[in-house]
């Protein structure tokens, strides 16, 4: 089996071509950036628009940009088609990747038309679709969701297990071809290269987005129970439960987080019990939430609230008694045929401290929240009808506050992202085997001159979801705005 070159035969066409367009682009965009610096003063002088002042050259300039943007994107589109329909090794490398991700393109291509087609009645998420750079932010995000989907699940995209080594391939490049039939597996080559204990360095890049995935969003949706259940009684009644909440807030804030990531994920820390003790008391909180909210909604109804109330909180509890009870720790009472999942203890640890150091930040924000909007006259409408404080709060306040908390919520699964990163590059936290991007981009670092592919696959992959994340809280801010 021979190597894969990067574009394969596709590439003697499509590479000078694609050369041709990046470089046109860059021409027309620094031609359009010159052309408005020079001209723009000349036409603030005269009062004239800068399009009427240059409509010939500036007006090229803007068209040439667009139309290369343009071409550059058909010119990826066609690479996409190309990859997917080509046979095996003809669009070399790029193709082979594009390939072994069908099944994502496809569940984009499936999700962007429905949204589309529906986009005027999924209310702030259909606006989303109004916004050019939101669009590119939830693709890009989608992009990663599904690939540890269809990896995690149902083991569709990656080529090799993470784990498993194949003797000869120690820092080959990418493209490399497997030694031998018996150990072909279930691809032909390593697409990315292998590592410097001869893993496939594509396939640790795929499963190490199941755990980014898995551990930021949860993370920070527990964060936000907690903030949201402490931050809008803190704001709405003020006094002295604010004055002691904020103090406590504050208190854990004063702390660099960094290095109270640093003791808590410390192996010392660990033997004492305390994430475990610190998940018992931080995984309460959803219960509370559901727990208030349904209440709040249907206490004039006790026969309805009853049993929602009951099958709500029998599954949350079955659920927070699996999370807390972990073997190999000073809590572990369930037993195993009631034990819905086991949390290996590094994952517990990192997810328990991402909820602990981001509560406190949350709280703020949503105590911000709620003192501004308790002032509304909705609010106060409300409080004439009669109604209780926490049907005010999460009926009212809490909808209210939506804009912000969803675009917090998505910049606060980029940081997450990146302190897990930083967790795994420090080796802390997670297991060492595990192909979580921070990990693999400290193993493939010290030897980042010589073989820079595994260190750098990982961090293009964990530059692209932060991006993506800011992209989409861009675009879910510059929407919400128009509310």
């Amino acid at each position: 089996m021979e190597p894969l070159s990067w574009a394969g035969p596709a590439g003697v066409i499509l590479g000078p071509l694609g050369l041709a367009l990046v470089i046109a682009f860059a021409v027309a965009v620094v031609a359009f950036l010159v052309l408005s610096f020079t001209a723009a003063p000349e036409a603030a002088r005269t009062g004239r628009s800068l399009a009427q002042r240059n409509s010939g050259a500036y007006g090229f300039a803007e068209r040439a940009v667009q139309w290369t943007g343009l071409a550059i994107l058909l010119y990826a589109v066609a690479w996409l088609i190309g990859g997917i329909v080509m046979p095996y090794g003809s669009a070399g490398i790029i193709g082979a990747v594009i390939k072994r991700f069908l099944p994502v393109w496809i569940a984009l291509f499936v999700t962007f038309g429905l949204s589309i087609a529906f986009k005027r009645q999924l209310g702030l998420y259909g606006k989303l679709f109004d916004s050019t750079i939101g669009m590119i932010g939830f693709g890009l995000v989608m992009f990663w969701v599904f690939t540890a989907f269809f990896a995690g699940i149902f083991d569709l995209v990656a080529t090799h297990p993470p784990l498993t080594a194949v003797s000869g391939l120690k820092n080959e490049p990418p493209g490399v071809a497997m030694p031998t039939a018996e150990e072909l597996g279930a691809g032909t080559h390593y697409l990315l290269g292998g590592d410097n204990l001869a893993r496939d360095v594509f396939s640790r890049m795929v499963y190490g987005s199941v755990t980014v995935i898995v551990i930021a969003p949860f993370a920070t949706l527990f964060a936000f129970m907690v903030g949201i259940t402490l931050g809008l009684p803190a704001g709405y009644y003020g006094g002295r439960l604010d004055t002691f909440l904020s103090f406590l807030a504050n208190l854990i804030l004063a702390f660099p987080v960094i290095l109270l990531f640093y003791l808590l994920v410390t192996p010392e820390m660990v033997q004492t019990g305390l994430p475990s003790y610190m998940a018992m008391t931080l995984f309460i909180f959803p219960l509370i939430f559901a727990a208030v909210f349904i209440n709040s909604r249907w206490h004039t109804q006790p026969k309805v609230r009853t049993p929602i109330l009951a099958v709500v909180l029998a599954v949350l509890g079955i659920a927070y008694l699996s999370a807390i009870s972990q073997r190999g720790t000073p809590i572990n009472f369930l037993p195993e045929w009631l034990d819905l999942f086991n949390i290996p203890g590094g994952i517990l640890v990192v997810f328990v401290s991402v909820v602990f150091v981001n509560s406190p930040t949350v709280f703020r924000i949503v105590r911000g929240l709620a003192m501004d909007i308790k002032t509304r006259d909705y609010v106060a409408a409300a409080q004439t009808r009669g109604e209780g404080p926490w049907y005010i709060m999460l009926w009212e306040i809490l909808p209210n506050a939506r804009g912000p908390l969803i675009v917090d919520f998505c910049l606060r699964v980029g940081y997450t992202t990146i302190l897990l990163g930083t967790l795994g590059f420090f080796g802390l936290g997670l297991p060492p085997e595990s192909p979580d991007w921070g990990s693999t981009i400290n193993l493939g670092r010290r030897l980042l001159s010589i073989y820079p592919h595994p260190a750098l696959v990982p961090a293009v992959a964990l530059l692209s979801l932060v991006l993506g994340l800011n992209l989409l809280a861009d675009g879910l801010r510059e929407e919400s705005l128009k509310d």
